[in-house]
């Protein structure tokens, strides 16, 4: 009982997909009704079909008509070919079936199919009484007037509110994008100022900190030079503990984006390393620079991040180790510069001397400098030596890794949009959805009309088949041999004949006979004259003229 309460419900859910909001619930729910009841009202007048059953059959093809669109369009195609009831459900199944299937061969072959299976219904109910040319052409228009049209329609409707949804999902993307550039942008400036901070003015509170110190302990002084040197030492410490608070709160919002700095505009780059050795060697460090290889052109960020690299190095070499000696070393391979700072270990510990006071750390500089040095498409070696000194490698390629867009970006008017990405534009126009359609409507509109003109022909062919004139009628008499006769009448339509066989006098037993209209005009409206030619055994046994009430 589960398994068929599970299927039940799957079958269920596969022909009235969801959601059902109560809205929907009672707008499908009073179109089915109004198609059932349009059709049932068309059969009562037209007397083409059963009007309950085929009322019945319109109101469940409404209901099922979101699920198997394409189905219930052939199956409504096929009833309409038999019955004038379903016509204004084929309407409504034309529009579902335009609008929710995509693909325009799937649609293209569902109408062909379906046409053709309106033709062939129609030709099992007329074909024994009327022209199969006349039902291929009634039906064909028929087809595309009340079927092709409202589907053309529908899915230019479709295809409208697709192109809008997707414009306005466009448009919010775009404007949540520009937020997040924004505050990225923002933020990379946040993190660009506090490293150029925490270099800049970190590096010169260093020195003043390492001289201050030196000098405190120098015996050439006096107690009153001491104390002022001790109060320049400790300003000098109070403003390096502040600088880093500062530094620390830019620098913890700024690390969370994933992204390259803005350009700042070089602080000496690798020309401006050999200042900041000399100014180290002014106060009393015992610094060395080399260079090894032969020099080569470096993008600006790179530049700009092996000179932050060799300050920063210097800066912690005065703090933790000094006193000890410096290396400071530029190779330059064949893909990348190597910056390398090196230090040996200190003559004594930090602190040990009289009066020194442990160096303030707040732990920023070598993040930022991986932080730099990853952004720029290098990386960054830090650690002790096995001789217990420090060194600090960093390999920057030459060229950068972002160094282009960065480039790209500083040329922008607005900085707050240098992330935005350039769309390509596309190589041709993007085609409208009401393009297709209307070449649709328009080739509809163009076999309508040359549908209109044939049946205008085929009308006045066929009347003129149909039609005997009074002369002709008086020259024919009984007793003619049938051959003969037929030779001076037209062919014949029962399109415009076929109600007027049960009419006029009684018929001469065993004979057949053909009806024609009258040529002749009548002056009564609801009259027509019709003539009667009846044949037996090969011979016109009997030619009547009446007239018709229609």
């Amino acid at each position: 009982m589960d398994a068929i309460a599970r299927a039940w419900k799957k079958a269920v859910r596969t022909a009235l997909p969801g959601p059902w909001p109560r809205r929907r619930i009672v707008g499908e729910a009073l179109l089915a009704l109004v198609m059932g009841g349009a059709a049932t009202l068309l059969e009562l007048v037209a007397h083409s079909g059963p009007a309950v059953l085929i009322g019945l059959a319109t109101v469940l093809l409404c209901l099922l008509r979101r699920a198997f669109p394409a189905s219930v369009l052939l199956a409504t195609a096929a009833i309409g070919g038999y019955a004038l009831g379903p016509f204004p459900m084929l309407v409504c199944a034309a529009w579902t079936v335009g609008s929710r299937i995509r693909r325009v061969w799937v649609l293209a072959g569902t109408f062909v199919v379906g046409w053709v299976v309106f033709t062939v219904t129609g030709t099992l109910k007329d074909g024994a009484s009327v022209s199969p040319k006349l039902i291929i052409g009634l039906s064909l228009g028929t087809f595309l007037l009340i079927a092709v049209l409202p589907a053309l329609w529908g899915r230019y409707r479709a295809q409208r509110r697709a192109l809008t949804d997707a414009l306005r999902e466009r448009n919010e993307q775009l404007v949540r994008e520009r937020v997040m550039v924004v505050h990225q942008a923002r933020l990379r400036e946040r993190h660009r100022i506090a490293q150029d901070m925490h270099d800049s003015l970190g590096h010169q509170l260093a020195l003043i900190s390492v001289h201050s110190s030196a000098l405190e302990v120098d015996r050439t002084l006096n107690e009153r030079q001491r104390e002022a040197v001790g109060v320049l030492r400790q300003a000098a410490v109070s403003a390096m503990r502040e600088l880093r608070e500062v530094v620390g709160v830019l620098h913890d919002e700024s690390t969370a984006v994933a992204s390259s700095p803005s350009p700042a505009p070089s602080a000496g780059g690798v020309d401006g390393i050999a200042a900041l050795v000399d100014a180290s060697r002014s106060a009393g460090a015992r610094v060395e620079l080399t260079s090894e290889g032969e020099r080569r052109p470096l993008a600006a960020v790179v530049d700009h991040a092996a000179y932050r690299i060799v300050q920063e190095a210097l800066t912690n070499a005065h703090k933790h180790a000094p006193g000890a000696p410096i290396a400071v070393a530029l190779r330059y391979e064949p893909d990348a510069l190597v910056v390398e700072v090196g230090n040996a270990r200190a003559p004594e510990p930090v602190g040990a001397r009289p009066g020194a006071h442990a160096p303030v750390s707040g732990g920023q500089g070598l993040a930022g400098l991986r932080e730099r040095a990853r952004l720029v498409g290098g990386m960054v070696h830090a650690g002790p030596t096995p001789e217990q000194g420090f060194r600090l490698a960093a390999v920057l390629p030459y060229e950068g890794a972002e160094s282009e867009g960065a480039a790209a970006a500083s040329d922008l008017d607005d900085w707050a949009l240098a992330g935005l990405e350039a769309v390509p534009e596309p190589e041709g126009r993007r085609r409208s959805p009401a393009i297709g359609c209307a070449v649709g409507v328009v080739g509809v509109s163009v076999a309508l009309l040359a549908l209109l003109a044939w049946g205008v022909f085929a009308f006045i062919q066929g009347a003129n088949d149909a039609t005997v004139s009074l002369p002709v009628y008086e020259r024919l008499v009984v007793g003619m041999p049938e051959s003969q006769v037929k030779e001076g009448l037209p062919s014949g339509n029962d399109f415009f004949t076929g109600d007027y066989h049960d009419s006029g006098p009684q018929r001469p037993a065993g004979a057949h006979c053909r009806w024609f209209l009258s040529g002749e005009q009548n002056d009564k409206w609801a009259e027509q004259n019709v003539m009667r030619f009846c044949f037996r055994d090969g011979v016109l046994v009997e030619k009547a003229h009446y007239p018709v009430r229609d």
